[in-house]
């Protein structure tokens, strides 16, 4: 196999559906999913995908249909996303942690004619579909105490022959939801074309980090619901290597994977990077086998970063994106990784090939270097835009094709994305902007700071002013006033935080590791008509 997928190999590739396809063709005996001692060759993942397929049409399953998934991450998963992407139909997987209500929504929002659903969320599924309206079928992906037709039984009635039906690289493949931090979740559509259209690009590049050599093993440990999941495994597939699919994140696991299947790429959240960072055993393990990490969603305090360099010994790349984005839309290359520290090191990267990104004002006016306003991209993987919600698409992307990704951040003289941080997160103290992300970084390198998050919260004085919630390091009495002094030592004054509260449980964070500042926010603003002041 080559190092890395030549361009003229996309031209085979112009749907999901034909991954499988054109690497049974190529590669038939490659395994190309690794999960819990279950193997899958491209070829089989061919055939049992159409299987699938044919499971489909036989149910009344149509072009455009919705297939839910709810459930962790199983090698399952992918080979019923390129059975139901094979027919036309949407792809919709659902965040395994979510209550049955909030599943109810999404499944009578996307109009699900099935759910898939793990062995984890049985009895929620159940609860779930009997608050929908459509009342989808339920299929177990695995057997057990239930009454529900099983998977592999279910797909194996049926024929492996491909159907190839007519089916358009912009045709909706995927649905995925937003979180839902603000309001109910929305909808996510991609297409295939926002997927490989992207890869293809990247692949003409030629850049050493997506190059992948004969043999290579990629780790699959991000939830499935979101785009550092999916679309992560589906980069390993797509360029036909063996893909190792956990069942949900687990850091003693991970450390067990490395070392037994000589893992050689993995994308990880800063927050599952330190869960591991802080196991006993991590600096006996043998990582001789990892390239490079990639690591996104969040950002990655320095201190963090320094030390993940230091015990894995590989390389290092940022990635920055959103699901609306078709996941990445900059990257931070190796060579702008210094353990020594550098300023670049701060930034998101540069815009991934074929992206054009920008600054503008609140009023719409495109900003220059190093002022700050909103972060947007235009390019082929952008969204096709949400589903069932047109004023919500056209307030996102405007008529000259631009996405307004909700950060605040800018570009610097060099092309560098600087974020600042979630424009609705935004701090205003005494009239001047402070972003919580530059504060979070500063507290972070405090001996004594396991986990921050920075919030705005009431202040008669000064309108809001900028408060510290600190997780301690285990074993520490920390100092609130040496932690604050710690921060104005970083950044400036008015920045630093002005009080520091204490937790003694984690931080709430999303099923993505991303902070959820609203839930933490809401104490301190309760019985308030205006959430700022």
């Amino acid at each position: 196999m080559a190092a890395s997928l030549e361009p003229e190999e996309f031209d085979q590739m112009l749907t999901l559906g034909d991954i499988p396809r054109h690497h049974a063709r190529v590669r038939p005996a490659h395994v190309a999913l690794a999960f819990e001692g279950r193997e899958t060759t491209f070829e089989a993942l061919d055939a049992q995908s159409n299987q699938v397929a044919a499971a489909l049409i036989a149910a009344g399953v149509e072009a455009g249909d919705c297939i839910a998934y709810f459930g962790k991450n199983s090698d399952h998963y992918f080979e019923l996303l390129f059975g139901v992407v094979k027919i036309g139909a949407v792809i919709t997987p659902i965040g395994w942690r979510l209550s049955a209500e909030e599943a109810a929504y999404i499944i009578d929002d996307a109009q699900a004619h099935f759910i898939f659903v793990g062995p984890e969320c049985i009895a929620t599924a159940e609860e779930a579909v009997a608050k929908t309206g459509a009342r989808p079928a339920i299929v177990a992906m695995e057997a057990g105490a239930h009454a529900h037709p099983v998977y592999q039984a279910w797909r194996d009635e049926h024929p492996k022959e491909d159907r190839r039906l007519p089916v358009r690289p912009e045709d909706t493949a995927l649905l995925l939801y937003t979180s839902g931090t603000t309001g109910r979740p929305k909808g996510v559509m991609l297409a295939s074309a926002n997927i490989l259209r992207s890869r293809r690009a990247l692949s003409e590049a030629k850049m050493g980090w997506n190059e992948w050599q004969e043999g290579e093993v990629s780790y699959c440990a991000m939830p499935v619901a979101h785009i550092g999941g999916t679309g992560w495994c589906l980069v390993g597939l797509i360029n036909g290597v063996k893909n190792v699919v956990a069942r949900d994140f687990n850091p003693i696991e991970a450390l067990e994977v490395i070392p037994r299947e000589r893992i050689a790429k993995m994308f990880m959240v800063p927050a599952a990077l330190q869960f591991v960072i802080r196991m006993p055993r991590v600096r006996e393990i043998d990582y001789s086998s990892l390239t490079h990490i990639l690591y996104g969603a969040s950002p990655m305090p320095v201190d963090l970063l320094r030390e993940c360099m230091e015990v894995f010994g590989c390389k290092f790349v940022q990635q920055y994106g959103m699901t609306e984005t078709t996941g990445t839309v900059t990257y931070l290359p190796p060579q702008d990784h210094d353990p020594k520290g550098n300023k670049r090191m701060r930034s998101a990267g540069l815009p991934m090939p074929g992206l054009e990104m920008a600054i503008f004002d609140a009023e719409g006016k495109r900003l220059g270097p190093n002022e700050v306003g909103e972060i947007a991209t235009r390019s082929a993987a952008n969204m096709k835009g949400y589903w069932r919600k047109a004023d919500a698409t056209a307030a996102t992307i405007d008529k000259d094709g631009w996405l307004r990704t909700g950060d605040a951040g800018y570009i610097d003289e060099d092309g560098y994305i600087y974020i600042q941080d979630r424009i609705k997160d935004m701090i205003i103290t005494g009239g001047e902007n402070v972003y919580p992300a530059e504060v979070e970084n500063a507290v972070h390198g405090h001996p004594h700071v396991a986990e921050v998050a920075v919030i705005g919260v009431p202040d008669e004085t000064w309108g809001e002013s900028v408060k510290a919630i600190v997780v301690p390091n285990p074993g520490v009495t920390p100092d609130a006033a040496d932690i604050i002094a710690f921060a104005r030592s970083r950044i400036a004054h008015f920045k630093a935080p002005r009080s520091v509260d204490f937790l003694a449980t984690p931080l709430p964070r999303s099923a993505s590791g991303k902070i959820l500042r609203r839930q933490l926010r809401e104490p301190y603003w309760a019985g308030k008509d205006r959430r700022v002041n």
